[in-house]
């Protein structure tokens, strides 16, 4: 899962591959700015066929977040 969220963060928003670990802060770490967090969710959603709630996106500081709400929720 980590992998295939690296992947969307590398190609669609142009993220530095070597900067993407669990620990890295989407916002302060990889400078996604708002409108490029509402792709990666739109993203995840299509690819994963879940739908993520606005609450649940408020919980996404890390990629690891991303990856651990993915995990608990794509069946």
């Amino acid at each position: 899962m980590f992998e295939q969220i690296k992947e969307m963060l590398v190609e669609e928003l142009s993220v530095n591959p070597a900067d993407v670990t669990p620990d890295a802060e989407l916002v302060n770490d990889l400078g996604i700015n708002s409108l490029e967090l509402a792709d990666l969710v739109l993203m995840c959603e299509d690819r994963y066929g879940i739908e993520i709630g606005d609450s649940d996106i408020h919980d996404f500081l890390t990629v690891g977040d991303v990856v651990e709400y993915l995990a608990k929720n794509v069946k």
